[in-house]
Order: C-alpha cells, then sequence, then structure tokens
C-alpha cells in the first residue's frame, strides 16, 4: 500500500473570484488554470457549470484539456448537492468529469438557513441523491462539500461522510467555513472523521482567525496520520471571502519548510519555479498588490537590513533565509521598458500590433491569419479592461479557436 500524501486543489476560479468587490475575466481565469497546470496543481476548481455566463469560458477550458493543453491538472466545477444543480451542469457542460457537490451540515445552517426546507436527515437524502445522479451523468470524481464541517457535530459529520462514500463520493471536503478552527481542533476532528470513513479529504478553511495556513497543515497531517490522502484548498495570494483563504505558495513551503512536515508526502509533481510567476499574474489580475511581508514572494521575503541580519545572510544564506529565493522563481532580472513602447489593445491597428507580437517572436501564416488574431486581442482588451500580459497574447495566438469562445458570452 503506497504512503498517503498531501494533494493540492487551487479554488482560486471558484472561492477566489467569490472575494466581494473583485473578479476575473474568462481569460484570466483560463491563465490561471495554465499556471496552475504549470505549477503541478492536483486539481483546480475552474468554475461554476451552472452559472450561464460561465459556460462557455468552461467548455472551452475542457477543449485544452482534451488537447492536452491542460494536462495532467484536473478542471472540476462546484454545485449544489441537488439533482437538479447535477442535470443542470451536465447539460451545459456534457463534457465535465469532475465535480464538488456542496450542502450544509451543521446545526446552526440547517435550522437558520434551510429554515425548515431540510432537516438533518434530508440533508443527508438530498446529498446521496445528488451524488447517484452525477455517478449516472457520467462524472468521474466525485467530492462531496460538508459546508461548515467545523460548527457541525461530530456524529453527524460521520453518519454524512459515509452516506456520501457509500453513495460513490470519492473524498470529502471539511469546510471550516467561517474558519473558526485552530489547528488543535481540527487536526481532532480531522483524525476522528478519517478514522471513521476511512476515505481521503479535502481541507477548505478561511483566515477569519489568521490561522488558514496552520489549519489546513494540521488537518492535512490528521488525515496522513489515519492513512488517508489528503487535498488541501488554496488560492493564489490567499484571495477569497472575507480574509481570504489558504495561500497556494505558504502551504507548499510550509509543508516543504516546515518542522515536523518532513515526514510527511507532498505530491511530486508541484514546482515552486513558477510561483513568482504566478503570484505576480493574480495580483495584476485580481488587482491586488502582494503585501511586502507576503510569504517567498513579498518585496521583504528575501530582504535583510539590520547589520546582524545583513552580515550573516552574506556569510550564509542559512543564517537568516529559510529556503531559497531561486526556488520559487526569484532572482532573475526583469526587464522594463523606459522608452517607446507599443501596446496592442482594443484600438490597435495592424502595425503596432504586428510590432508587439514580432517582440514576442510570434509569426503569423499570413495576413489573414494576423487579422483574426489582432481582432481576438482588441476583444481581450475589452474583455480584460487592462492591458495584455505576455502570456495571454501567446495564449490567444497559439489558441485562436479557444480564446473566441472564452470571449463569447450568449445571454
Amino acid at each position: 500500500m503506497s504512503k498517503p500524501k498531501i494533494y493540492i486543489i487551487d479554488v482560486t476560479n471558484r472561492d477566489g473570484v467569490q472575494t466581494s468587490r473583485i473578479c476575473l475575466s474568462k481569460l484570466e481565469k483560463t491563465m490561471i488554470n495554465l499556471y496552475s497546470n504549470e505549477m503541478g496543481v492536483f486539481q483546480s476548481e475552474f468554475g461554476f457549470p451552472v452559472t450561464r455566463h460561465e459556460t462557455n469560458y468552461l467548455n472551452a477550458n475542457l477543449e485544452l484539456s482534451e488537447h492536452k493543453v491542460l494536462s495532467p491538472i484536473r478542471l472540476s466545477g462546484w454545485i449544489r448537492a441537488t439533482k437538479e444543480d447535477v442535470r443542470a451542469a451536465f447539460k451545459l457542460v456534457p463534457k465535465i468529469k469532475y465535480l464538488n457537490l456542496s450542502i450544509s451540515t451543521s446545526d446552526q445552517m440547517i435550522v437558520h438557513k434551510f429554515k425548515g426546507k431540510l432537516d438533518h436527515a434530508s440533508v443527508i437524502h438530498e446529498m446521496a441523491d445528488a451524488v447517484h445522479e452525477a455517478k449516472k451523468h457520467g462524472a468521474e470524481a466525485l467530492g462531496v462539500n460538508a459546508e461548515d464541517a467545523s460548527r457541525t457535530k461530530m456524529d453527524y459529520l460521520i453518519e454524512f461522510s459515509l452516506a456520501a462514500k457509500e453513495a460513490g463520493a470519492d473524498r470529502i471536503r471539511y469546510c471550516d467555513t467561517l474558519g473558526c478552527d485552530t489547528p488543535f481542533s481540527i487536526y481532532e476532528r480531522i483524525k476522528l472523521l478519517s478514522e471513521a470513513a476511512h476515505m481521503p479529504i479535502e481541507i477548505h478553511c478561511h483566515n477569519d482567525l489568521g490561522l488558514v495556513v496552520a489549519n489546513s497543515i494540521a488537518g492535512a497531517r490528521a488525515a496522513l496520520d489515519s492513512g488517508v490522502d489528503a487535498f488541501i484548498n488554496t488560492c493564489v495570494n490567499g484571495m477569497g471571502e472575507r480574509a481570504g483563504n489558504a495561500d497556494l505558495v505558504s502551504v507548499i513551503l510550509a509543508i516543504k519548510y516546515g518542522n515536523g512536515m518532513q515526514d510527511y508526502s507532498l505530491d511530486e509533481r508541484i514546482n515552486l519555479k513558477t510561483a513568482w510567476k504566478v503570484c505576480k499574474y493574480a495580483s495584476y489580475a485580481f488587482g491586488v498588490p502582494i503585501p511586502i511581508n507576503q510569504p517567498g514572494i513579498g518585496a521583504n521575503a528575501f530582504a535583510h537590513e539590520s547589520g546582524i541580519h545583513a552580515d550573516g545572510a552574506l556569510k550564509d544564506r542559512r543564517n537568516y533565509e529559510l529556503y531559497d529565493f531561486e526556488e520559487l522563481g526569484r532572482g532573475e532580472p526583469e526587464i522594463i521598458e523606459t522608452g517607446r513602447k507599443i501596446t496592442a489593445g482594443e484600438y490597435s491597428g495592424i502595425k503596432g500590433f504586428r510590432n508587439v507580437y514580432d517582440k514576442l517572436e510570434i509569426a503569423f501564416k499570413d495576413d489573414q491569419d494576423a487579422s483574426r488574431v489582432l481582432e481576438l486581442v482588441r476583444y481581450a482588451n475589452v474583455h480584460n479592461q487592462k492591458p495584455l500580459v505576455d502570456d495571454e497574447l501567446k495564449f490567444i495566438a497559439k489558441h485562436p479557436d479557444i480564446a473566441e469562445k472564452i470571449f463569447t458570452m450568449n445571454p
């Protein structure tokens, strides 16, 4: 029997975009999927299959998956645990293979959110019916989300999880929806749950008490100590509702370098070399600056000013640096254009557009090909409402048919 591992499920494109006051375009969500794949993330929760403005984006990204552009990353959708949502998901996004089905399990939410519509028994019944329906439609792997698991009575959470397993679910998502767990409570609860259910556990934590990374690691450790795999939910730069979700890079660093974590295996596909690029892109796309003290990525993460610290770091970096900046894709000089710069925008002409793509060393088959990509780049600028980065320009030139679908919405 293989040793259990910790896998990363990034939920930037589902929970991250639910952050109040900010959003991502469908092109930006696609880029997050591509960067996550490059980083070795096991699964991206890439959106909402029953939300109609997502339909073309979701189907286009599944095409990228079919063409092995988004591979081996899995693309999973989030829906409510109802038969109606399952049917709608497969009607709008027929080729979806992976889903997370969500329903509230705490007394607080069953009583004060459902308001008599569901009780404890019918929550389990509703969830099991939804799992059966998803399996019937051909879902290959299913996670069942216990919303507000951290405030759910343990006996009921175990009963709910065993019912999900019996119905055909592959994982249970333990949601610390209000961020009220501590590393101590989540370890105890997930240990009990894992030992009772004997199935992989997803850990989905929020940062309302500033404990999100610690809770995620403690929960994962409890699952592995019980002999099952753990799947930590993360968001790039810790984006997410209220105080945010577990920061992708911080979680990986904590597993790799945290005291007492050395005997716990992280998915070997994880590649931190892309961290700098991914985090900078997400910051630009969301319009949210990276905090100066963000682990690994912040401007001060490897900065030393105190005389004793600077002297120590210069003598041997391990005196004051726990890990290497090179491991995170940092250290290379970045060129900033200070003279003339031609950009490609929504009103660009063919000459300026050609200049931009010449600098990216991208050639077109003919004028017709160039004109089509120019038109798509104009649409992309309207779509993003900000200048495109080089990787976005390259993506549009390489996958124009997919790009066209991503930019298209049918109200």
